[in-house]
């Protein structure tokens, strides 16, 4: 139970909760597994507690467990508690702020090398997406050219990008996992997403990096990837957008190339699991099917 000292204060949130929200928050019950909200959720952001808000988890930490519940294998600092769980067995956790029951931590299992598992209820949380996060200066640019690893390993690195996200888009099944989209027919393409300041690069520019760092006349893949999956294109979130990708295809098909990279309405964009984002930071190499060649 939440501390009588704090009880008071979240009165009127209490008030608000459903009857299965205090079940889990209030009196320490668990929700089934598979069904929560947040069981597969892969968009980046800050999970906060369901009952006082204080952040709790960064989605970076978060991996899938195939248990059923929300997994991660770390938690802000000083966000949660742990205390000892009345079966005498499990190490419950706690919001250290209200005290509000999350779920349990596990150690020792091996799914990442921090050996940590919080496995939490979806009912015990929400999540402040970064797309709702607003910053009046920032801009979002979609663009897939083949394995996004490279792709995102070239524009995150162009000065005014602040965020490159590997992910899916195009495709007609929602929240597709990297498995589904390069053994199935879900119609994605491998995507980045980038997120950069308009004031320090434009998007015209980005997209000319774009064209210059994977082939755009390649019809079947990118480089040895060969797939549906790793087509290219570009996304666009406006008439504006597409005039500029149309006249920068234009451009090249003077210079002699035979572009095959495709304009399409900017759809749902899904994230790739952490696993999948700075792939070749992470790994310490290079790309091996992308490189910067001279277009324009």
């Amino acid at each position: 139970m939440i501390e009588a000292s704090k009880l008071q204060s979240l009165e009127e949130k209490i008030k608000q909760l459903t009857e299965e929200e205090k079940r889990v928050l209030l009196h320490k019950g668990t929700e089934h597994p598979f069904v929560g909200k947040y069981t597969d959720e892969k968009s980046r952001g800050i999970y906060t507690c369901k009952l006082c808000g204080t952040p709790l988890f960064d989605s970076s930490t978060k991996f899938d467990s195939h248990s059923g519940w929300p997994s991660f294998d770390d938690a802000i600092d000083g966000a949660i508690k742990r205390v000892p769980d009345s079966d005498g067995r499990r190490v419950e956790i706690v919001c250290a702020n209200c005290g509000s029951h999350l779920g349990h931590v596990f150690e020792g299992e091996g799914f990442t090398s921090k050996n940590t598992r919080h496995c939490v209820n979806s009912i015990s949380l929400n999540l402040i997406k970064k797309s709702d996060i607003k910053d009046e200066n920032l801009s979002y640019a979609y663009f897939a050219g083949g394995c996004f690893w490279g792709v995102e390993y070239f524009l995150q690195k162009l000065s005014g990008v602040k965020e490159v996200v590997s992910g899916f888009m195009g495709g007609h099944v929602k929240n597709p996992s990297y498995y589904e989209v390069i053994r199935l027919d879900t119609g994605h393409l491998e995507t980045v997403e980038v997120i950069y300041d308009k004031n320090k690069i434009s998007y015209e520019e980005l997209a000319k990096a774009f064209f210059e760092i994977h082939d755009p006349t390649q019809t079947n893949g990118q480089g040895p990837d060969i797939g549906k999956q790793y087509l290219s294109a570009i996304f666009v979130n406006s008439e504006e957008e597409k005039k500029i990708i149309s006249k920068l295809i234009s451009k090249l098909e003077t210079n002699g190339y035979k572009v095959a990279t495709k304009i399409i309405e900017k759809s749902e964009f899904y994230p790739a699991d952490e696993g999948h984002q700075n792939y070749y930071d992470k790994k310490g190499s290079r790309p091996y099917c992308h490189s910067y060649v001279k277009r324009f």
